[in-house]
């Protein structure tokens, strides 16, 4: 009994010592709790009546609510130049992730450049090499090497390739010759299991910051995958991951995936292309990269909301001279993905026997 009293006495003079440290803590102003907040990423496209792109808006010119509640930008950035970091709109005491950045910009007061290298978009090219593939095989491989040439020297770039199973080529890089090679090397193969190779295509690139996409080019409808479209493009609209496809089928041929292909790309900001030819191709191409360029680079630290189901994003123009352009990105994001949570991993996707490549990371 004595030695019970004893501990008891114990514990409870260890209970009165931790919170006093706690009040003098609090007294001298040091901080318990390190908080890190989620930062979503937009990529946002501006265009007018005429579809031509908009260029030289300020953070000012962009309003953005989730849920209805209105956000403050905590990062802005246009095109192929650097993101710059708001200070006056982050939240007190965030911990900010690292986003592609450069130089003070001139004449635009509380920006501070942020510390990855300069802006520029991480692209990932997923190549259709099924059987689908094999009259058209040569031609696609040249249209997206000169896709390839003519991206900005601030993108960096990789090369997937699909059928049955996915083949990273070649991983996320700046050297544009590593991602000509793993085109060239690419082969015709077996089944097209699209979705599988498209959802491992954007959880690679969900784990990068600043501008994500991935460009798809297909020949075929899928055959072979496990997992519906609505979770691929739920998995990229939470990751903030924009989608483009160029589809060598005419869309009357093929109105099923004709249909996917357009409600995917358009709920992840991206387009949807459906070449007849190759001088098509060659258009698609030269549009995405075209789109890829204009792009403003829009985040911000989400306010508090107890919704962790699917979270509407609105973004409007501000202003009497900016309100007749179109906006197109997301719409939103689900705060926790509830399909990936259970459903089927990267293990449980690619085949044991699956072509050796780089991650992509």
């Amino acid at each position: 009994m004595a030695k019970k009293q004893f501990l008891l006495l114990v514990c409870v003079f260890a209970g009165f010592v931790a919170i006093s440290g706690i009040q003098t803590a609090a007294q001298q102003g040091e901080p318990n709790i390190h908080v890190v907040v989620e930062m979503v990423q937009l990529n946002v496209a501006v265009t007018d009546n005429k579809g031509n792109y908009v260029t030289g808006l300020r953070p000012q010119d962009f309003s953005i609510t989730e849920d209805g509640v209105p956000e403050k930008l905590a990062t802005f950035g246009e095109g192929d130049g650097p993101t710059r970091r708001l200070m006056e709109n982050l939240p007190s005491g965030t911990e900010v992730s690292a986003e592609p950045g450069g130089g003070e910009p001139a004449g635009i007061p509380g920006h501070e450049a942020l510390d990855a290298p300069a802006g520029g978009a991480n692209v990932f090219i997923l190549f259709d090499t099924s059987n689908y593939m094999y009259r058209g095989f040569v031609f696609a491989q040249d249209a997206i090497a000169d896709f390839v040439r003519s991206l900005e020297n601030a993108d960096r770039i990789a090369l997937y390739s699909y059928s049955r199973d996915l083949s990273r080529a070649a991983p996320l890089t700046s050297d544009r010759s590593q991602v000509l090679r793993g085109v060239r090397a690419t082969v015709a193969g077996d089944d097209a299991a699209l979705y599988n190779c498209l959802l491992l295509t954007v959880k690679d690139a969900a784990q990068l910051t600043g501008k994500k996409v991935v460009v798809v080019f297909s020949n075929g409808p899928d055959n072979a995958s496990m997992v519906p479209p609505e979770d691929v493009a739920e998995l990229a609209q939470s990751t903030g991951t924009s989608i483009y496809m160029i589809s060598t089928r005419l869309a009357q041929l093929e109105p099923v995936s004709t249909a996917v292909f357009e409600r995917m790309t358009k709920a992840t900001g991206g387009k949807a292309y459906f070449a007849k030819n190759w001088k098509d191709e060659q258009k698609a191409f030269a549009s995405i990269r075209d789109d890829l360029a204009h792009l403003y680079s829009l985040s911000y630290y989400p306010q508090a909301n107890l919704n962790h189901g699917w979270r509407a994003i609105t973004v409007k123009l501000v202003g009497d001279h900016v309100k007749k352009y179109h906006i197109r990105t997301r719409d939103g994001y689900r705060w926790e993905p509830r399909r990936f949570a259970s459903g089927a991993t990267r293990s449980s996707l690619e085949s044991p026997h699956a072509p050796a490549g780089g991650t992509g990371q």
